[in-house]
């Protein structure tokens, strides 16, 4: 008998093992639940279950708000779709790690995703069974809402935190401005360095304000304040004035009316510290907030230009400000177009007495829509436009599943220089570019690709576009050193010594960054 049953045991234990996926995620806010708990929490679920982690999934340091930002989460959801992901579940520690959506329902709708696939989604640490009962879903419904919840929650007692911050004159994010700069400070007030682009501070008690910049800065902010208070210049004048100086508007950028008014309506030229006057709550909808709603703070910092002179600059524009109903701006569009025969962003810009490009954008929702208002047709095909803003958001798509793929593969992947360059593996450097289709009067197709000069990558990926301009047709993985302004593959044929690099997919790149261990031969 004894015999007998140990055999049996034996079998049990060699039973093949379910594979399952583990998904893990830490946020900022809930450092006690760190990934690495977590996923020892799972293995000790699968081994008690006759399961196998056969793949991980791991959002580090990522909000459960949204799908954004989420690469490791949005990678399960993709390979849950294809036709053998290589696992039969999926294993998360608790309802909230698998995300703190301020809409419960869309938590349930890629539970769902999974589910209708034949992947359940099972979570190890909660007190109810994964057996689809009345009082699991119920209990699964609760905690979803109480995540969320907790999210609202969260939300407001950071926005709280950061008021109380502001009120004390320190500055909460953003970028300083064209002759300011941000001075980290420690919590006994003491100046530590200047904050460059891109630099964040690290640690929870320092804080930031604001400083004056370099004395060119200074003294550019303040000239364009008496050139227009004092030699009572228009905006467009003094862009013009300074850009042919070469004054640039930071970053070798040029001046516009617009920036120019930014800099003359800004009251942290005068030392106040404004926070508040946009929100993004739970990074669902930016809003813009009324002026009540802001929290102003004097004199929180060192002014760079006098309240005197500013109180003038406003009062120029108060007089010249008028408050227009849709029917006087389209008028004024009509006077435009009489006088000029034409109409575009520039031409708009340049009448003193019509309002600016920007504000008919705002009004109307595009300078497009406002020119159809008046029943003006551009002469040039603005089609363009909305293609573009197609392959912008496309190409921040495929930065993300690049990414993903990369590190599905073992490597590791971020990106850099305005986030147009991959950094792999500390390594390797890879530009992805999308080159848009357009049709010949031929009827044949030819691809437009531009590339920054010089090319400061090792490899360049062209994702080509197809005839609609919707998902790419094919990628060119190309080295870097065989490219050339003359030598792109823009054309359908383009001969062996570019088509030799053509693929349909990217799979042989992520293969390419896949790291490898070396071998010690004797």
């Amino acid at each position: 008998m004894n015999s007998a049953h140990c055999g049996t045991q034996d079998r049990c234990n060699k039973s093949p093992r379910v594979p399952v996926a583990q998904y893990v995620r830490m946020s900022t806010e809930h450092q006690r639940y760190s990934t690495e708990n977590q996923s020892n929490a799972i293995r000790e679920y699968a081994a008690a279950n006759g399961m196998e982690v056969v793949r991980t999934y791991e959002d580090h340091g990522k909000s459960g708000l949204n799908l954004r930002g989420r690469s490791a989460l949005r990678s399960l959801l993709r390979d849950v779709e294809s036709s053998d992901p290589g696992f039969q579940a999926i294993l998360v520690y608790d309802v909230s790690r698998w995300g703190r959506f301020p809409d419960p329902d869309e938590a349930a709708a890629y539970v769902h995703a999974c589910k209708s696939r034949g992947i359940p989604v099972i979570y190890c640490a909660e007190p109810f069974k994964n057996d689809g009962s009345l009082p699991s879903t119920l209990l699964i419904g609760l905690k979803r809402s109480m995540a969320a919840e907790y999210s609202r929650e969260l939300s407001e007692k950071v926005f709280r935190g950061a008021c109380t911050i502001a009120r004390h004159g320190y500055r909460q994010g953003g970028p300083p401005g064209f002759g300011l700069r941000r001075q980290l400070i420690d919590e006994n007030h003491r100046p530590k360095t200047l904050l460059v682009r891109g630099e964040k501070k690290s640690i929870q008690t320092d804080r930031v304000r604001l400083v004056p910049g370099p004395e060119s800065e200074v003294a550019t902010v303040l000239r364009i304040y008496r050139l227009f208070v004092e030699k009572a210049l228009p905006e467009r004048v003094i862009a013009a004035t300074l850009n042919r100086e070469g004054i640039y508007n930071g970053s070798d950028n040029s001046w516009t009316r617009s920036t120019i008014h930014q800099v003359l309506t800004n009251e942290k030229y005068i030392g106040s510290n404004i926070y508040n006057r946009r929100s993004f709550k739970l990074k669902l909808r930016r809003v813009q907030n009324p002026p009540d709603e802001w929290i102003c703070t004097k004199n929180a910092f060192e002014p760079i230009v006098s309240l005197d002179l500013f109180n003038q600059a406003q009062a120029v524009i108060a007089a010249r400000c008028q408050h227009l109903s849709d029917s006087q701006m389209l008028e004024s569009l009509r006077c435009i177009l009489d006088k000029r025969g034409d109409l575009s962003k520039a031409l708009i810009d340049e009448e003193e007495a019509s309002p600016s490009s920007s504000v008919f954008r705002t009004r109307f929702g595009s300078l497009l829509r406002a020119y159809s208002l008046i029943g003006y047709v551009p002469k040039r095909d603005y089609s363009y436009l909305q293609i573009n803003q197609q392959i912008r958001a496309f190409r921040r798509s495929l930065l993300d599943e690049t990414i993903d793929g990369i590190l599905n593969h073992g490597g590791q992947a971020e990106t850099g220089h305005g986030n147009e360059i991959l950094n792999v593996n500390g390594e390797l450097r890879i530009l992805v570019a999308i080159a848009r289709c357009r049709q010949t009067p031929g009827g044949s197709y030819r691809w437009l690709i531009q590339l920054p000069t010089p090319l400061e990558t090792e490899i360049v990926v062209v994702a080509r576009m197809d005839s609609g301009n919707q998902k790419p047709q094919d990628f060119y993985v190309l080295p870097s050193l065989d490219l050339a302004p003359t030598n792109l593959p823009t054309r359908e044929d383009n001969g062996f010594s570019l088509d030799a690099y053509r693929t349909l997919s990217l799979e042989s790149l992520f293969e390419l960054t896949r790291r490898a261990l070396l071998t010690e031969s004797s």
